[in-house]
């Protein structure tokens, strides 16, 4: 399975990197995420319940960031489980860019599915993980629109490497459901 894409959000390149290093932002805007924590350098996990058609399950999902270059990006390398549901393994891609005054964020992720998940077939796994992506930007940008003030993260930004949670959640969650996950450090 392959999987791409770009938004531009309405914030600068600073407060995008602070956001996607704030677990508590990120948690809020993946769908059905239920935890998100560091379990070492570069290295998170999660829970996500997820619907795929037929197919209910929780997933958990193992993230583990390379190639980091602060602010501008990193390699994010996933292996979600959802028991007799299936799982997911993949990599994706993700880049930041100033644009102004808003922040363009590109992905391109591939991910392998087993289990169930491979059974009910590639376009509903697909259909899934795209509609999974499009209702993290959807709350991800809202966030943006509704808050005026720098996280605590932003106001200490640039310490921490950035992790991207949310380009996992919605893609382990969609990759498991087809792929995403990704914290803090």
């Amino acid at each position: 399975m392959n999987l791409q894409g770009e938004r531009l959000i309405p914030a600068s390149i600073d407060r995008i990197w602070a956001a996607l290093n704030d677990p508590a932002t990120l948690q809020s805007c993946i769908p059905g995420c239920e935890s998100l924590h560091s379990t070492g350098e570069n290295s998170f996990e999660s829970l996500v319940a997820a619907k795929i058609g037929p197919v209910s399950a929780r997933f958990k999902g193992k993230v583990q960031m390379t190639d980091v270059v602060p602010p501008s990006g990193y390699t994010l390398n996933f292996d979600g489980q959802g028991g007799m549901a299936g799982f997911a393994k993949g990599s994706a891609i993700v880049s930041l860019s100033a644009d102004g005054v808003t922040t363009r964020l590109a992905y391109r992720a591939e991910a392998k599915v087993g289990g169930k998940l491979a059974q009910i077939g590639s376009r509903l796994v697909d259909a899934a993980a795209s509609k999974i992506a499009e209702d993290f930007f959807t709350a991800f940008e809202r966030h943006f629109l509704t808050t005026t003030d720098e996280s605590p993260a932003a106001a200490a930004h640039g310490v921490p490497p950035v992790n991207w949670w949310w380009i996992l959640v919605p893609l382990t969650g969609a990759l498991l459901v087809s792929i995403w996950v990704v914290a803090h450090h």
